[in-house]
């Protein structure tokens, strides 16, 4: 009973000026109690009237009294705050604009810890006592507090909404139903509650599933994730690994070579020395003899003279200089283009490979694939730049604009022999490889030949007229045929007609990793003309195949 009777009269241990719990309580001459803090600054305000008045009895105070600590009063607040018999502050239980007020108070009012669908009204925890005591309220409906408890009363009969019209879908009151919903489908909310409950817990019970579906599904990414940066890891360190080994091997094979190279220079070297020494040796040898010559040329006696020529010694066999050959280039010449070719070579092999690589790489895709783009903004997200391969086109095709335009002409272009060029149909292909996602579009000029726009692999075969090397005629190329007022798909050298209005611009969407080849008429709205959905083994190249009489050019989209 203690216990219940401070709580009940818990405001005597609050300030009357900020409402809240005594801190550092004082008491004025008059009896009354405050925070020491609070009726300073209360009297602060009246300084300059030079009175000083309680705020509760208003009794007036002068000179400014000195407020000495209520030391009782103090210590009592601290031991029930202890104890748990007095909350610590005023906020936990008075009702602030955020709660729930109780209907029952006076004066200031506590928080709501109940309210009753059928009195229709929030109670605090004191006024909520007989609510719990009578039997014939512990029958009413209590639930969490909750400002809305007007809204459960009819606005036309002032009375409870106990029923649910199925047919209007609202709440209603009994009056209701036998008013303005007479013949509708009326049930008791109860029982439209209990439906709704069950078609909740279903939704709950998916909403469940799929939480759970989900969590497995972020698992499984957690791991893809990890399964991803340890491959990505391993095949760096491979890689890394085997490029220095390749450089390894080309350090030692280039040492190999200069070794080579410098025992070769020293041998040869060697010769050319020796072969020196014995000019030199000659040279010496024969000075000497044509000294001896002359001394017997300038004798004077004829009969010494005569006597002597006879034991003249006969000249050796001369190492005459036009034995020497000079080779009009340097000696290892041949050695340095040798290995500038087998760079050229290596730098080709490299390049293939680079593509080769990069292709797998791209095709790393463990999510699942995007959709299609479908506005022309979408699509520009993925545009390429593409550019014409001169090396790749036919003889009678002039490429213009940047290697973007081609023109059929009536004479032979400049062009050098090379093997990836077309030798007999008018075709070209691009010079960028596509891989991943890309877009691109083609302006389409007249003319009754047609333009064929398409994509392929690089391995398509160039020289011949065979189909092997037509556009759409084999396994290795797609393309859309554009000519007069019809378009026409080929592959594998089947065609199949393809409806739609004709444009001067088309577009094409390429998602390598998915197998997904688009091509679209242009306009105000992207128009499908024809989807192939396939796998492709091999980096793609644009091509054109262009009739006489018409062009086709890359646009520029950036």
């Amino acid at each position: 009973m203690a216990q219940q009777e401070i709580q009940v009269d818990r405001e005597r241990f609050c300030c009357s000026i900020c409402l809240d719990l005594l801190k550092d309580p004082v008491a004025t001459g008059c009896g009354h109690s405050y925070c020491k803090s609070c009726i300073n600054t209360h009297w602060d305000k009246g300084e300059e009237r030079g009175s000083y008045s309680c705020p509760q009895c208003r009794q007036t105070f002068t000179p400014r009294p000195v407020l000495e600590k209520n030391t009782m009063l103090a210590d009592l607040v601290e031991e029930l705050k202890k104890t748990g018999l007095l909350a610590a502050s005023a906020d936990h239980c008075y009702a602030g604009p955020e709660d729930v007020a109780c209907d029952v108070c006076t004066g200031r009012k506590l928080k709501a810890l109940k309210s009753c669908l059928n009195c229709l009204a929030s109670y605090c925890e004191k006024h909520l006592q007989l609510h719990l005591k009578s039997a014939a309220l512990k029958k009413h409906k209590l639930v969490e507090p909750s400002e809305k408890l007007q809204e459960n009363i009819c606005s036309r009969h002032d009375e409870v909404m106990k029923m649910f019209c199925r047919t209007d879908q609202q709440c209603i009151c009994y009056l209701c139903s036998v008013d303005e919903h007479k013949g509708h489908d009326t049930v008791t909310a109860a029982a439209e509650r209990t439906e709704r409950q069950r078609e909740l817990e279903l939704r709950r019970q998916t909403i469940q599933q799929r939480v759970q579906d989900t969590e497995k599904d972020v698992k499984l990414l957690q791991q893809e994730e990890e399964a991803i940066n340890g491959s990505a890891d391993k095949a760096v360190e491979d890689i890394e690994e085997i490029f220095t080994e390749m450089i390894r091997l080309l350090e030692k094979r280039s040492s190999d070579v200069e070794q080579q190279i410098r025992s070769q220079q020293e041998t040869e070297v060697s010769r050319v020395r020796e072969l020196q020494e014995r000019l030199e040796q000659e040279i010496t040898e024969l000075k000497r003899k044509d000294h001896e010559l002359k001394q017997l040329s300038d004798t004077e006696d004829h009969n010494q003279f005569l006597h002597n020529y006879p034991s003249l010694s006969p000249l050796s066999e001369s190492t005459h200089s036009s034995s020497i050959r000079i080779r009009p280039l340097r000696y290892f010449e041949d050695v340095r283009a040798a290995v500038s070719q087998v760079r050229g070579r290596l730098q080709d092999i490299l390049s293939e490979a680079e593509t080769a690589i990069l292709q797998i790489v791209s095709q790393v895709d463990v999510l699942l694939p995007q959709p299609e783009p479908q506005t022309r903004a979408d699509f520009l997200k993925y545009s390429q730049e593409i550019t014409l391969d001169p090396n790749t086109a036919y003889k009678l095709l002039l490429l213009s604009e940047g290697n973007r335009k081609v023109t059929v002409m009536s004479e032979e272009q400049s062009y050098s022999n090379h093997p990836d060029r077309f030798t007999d149909w008018r075709q070209v292909l691009s010079r960028e490889s596509l891989t991943g996602r890309c877009y691109w579009e083609v302006k389409v000029g007249g003319g009754r030949g047609g333009v064929d726009v398409a994509v392929t692999y690089k391995n398509v075969t160039r020289a011949g007229n065979s189909h092997e090397c037509l556009f759409g005629y084999n396994d290795k190329s797609w393309s859309l045929t554009c000519v007069g007022n019809n378009y026409n798909f080929y592959y594998n050298s089947i065609m199949t007609p393809v409806s739609g209005p004709l444009s001067s611009r088309v577009g094409v969407y390429l998602d390598h990793s998915a197998g997904v080849l688009s091509f679209y008429r242009v306009s105000d709205t992207m128009t499908l003309l024809h989807r192939v959905q396939t796998t492709f083994t091999q980096p793609l190249y644009a091509g054109f195949g262009v009739g006489f009489g018409s062009t086709a050019e890359f646009c520029k989209l950036k």
